[in-house]
């Protein structure tokens, strides 16, 4: 079975993604509560203790603030760089410490019959990444939290059957929004989050190399953009280039508070 992949959840509330090979499970972020994350994975026929994993992307509260009780009720293992645990340990309580699996980079390890691989990204974090998933010639990027488009992660994500890209905010919307000035230069610095157009431009490589069929659009702002305006920027750059949404290409929206859809790569 090729992998399966299904956003729990994607948004400044909370973050959580679903990745599955035929025996192997794992969780990537888990931002929302024990909860909701066992509901959610209850609604594609997942129990949660068949989990094998969790990977984090960076220690923010958004995407480890259930972690420790998925770790503690659960038994899940951890996989994650030392200094992203440095950052992270103190936020989450105590955990048994034989679920934790340290690396200085996560650049290419497997966790039962996935490939894993990190890739440094630039955020506000002490060691944020992106992931791609491999198994049986599949590839699944994941890439949120990241203030600018690099080369090397156009180079990890270009042979991707599907990607996950943010796309947070409108730069219009955000720079006459309520937020202060001091937080808007954040999210607009390579520090900070992609914008719709940053998304589309990212798309728009990933389609062009010719592999990725599914992008979906993640971490949209609730303040500063509207999931129809993402779709419609991103989808605009791509026809600009004659990738025809829908036959080309699939263009998808996750969600801050609901699940969205599970897709099965087929190769």
């Amino acid at each position: 079975m090729p992998l399966s992949f299904c956003s729990l959840a994607s948004g400044s509330s909370g973050n959580c993604q679903f990745v599955e090979s035929e025996t192997t499970r794992l969780l990537v972020d888990a931002g929302m509560s024990g909860k909701y994350i066992k509901m959610s994975l209850e609604t594609i026929d997942v129990k949660i203790e068949s989990i094998n994993g969790i990977l984090v992307t960076h220690e923010h509260a958004d995407h480890i603030s259930g972690l420790g009780v998925l770790m503690r009720k659960y038994k899940m293992p951890l996989y994650v760089t030392i200094k992203t645990w440095e950052a992270v340990k103190l936020k989450i309580g105590e955990v048994d410490q034989n679920l934790l699996h340290l690396y200085e980079t996560i650049d290419d390890i497997t966790i039962g019959d996935i490939r894993v691989k990190g890739t440094r990204i630039t955020h506000d974090a002490v060691d944020p990444l992106c992931y791609t998933f491999m198994h049986e010639g599949s590839k699944i990027g994941i890439a949120t939290d990241l203030g600018a488009i690099s080369d090397d992660v156009i180079e990890q994500f270009k042979d991707c059957d599907l990607l996950m890209i943010e796309s947070n905010h409108d730069i219009e919307m955000l720079k006459v929004g309520p937020y202060p000035m001091y937080l808007k230069r954040r999210i607009l610095s390579e520090h900070g989050h992609l914008s719709n157009e940053d998304a589309g431009y990212i798309a728009r490589e990933i389609v062009n190399y010719g592999k990725a069929k599914n992008i979906l659009l993640a971490h949209l702002s609730k303040e500063n953009n509207f999931p129809d305006l993402a779709y419609e920027t991103v989808r605009g750059i791509l026809e600009a280039e004659s990738i025809i949404v829908g036959k080309d290409v699939n263009l998808d929206l996750t969600y801050r508070d609901k699940v969205g859809k599970l897709y099965r790569i087929n190769k």
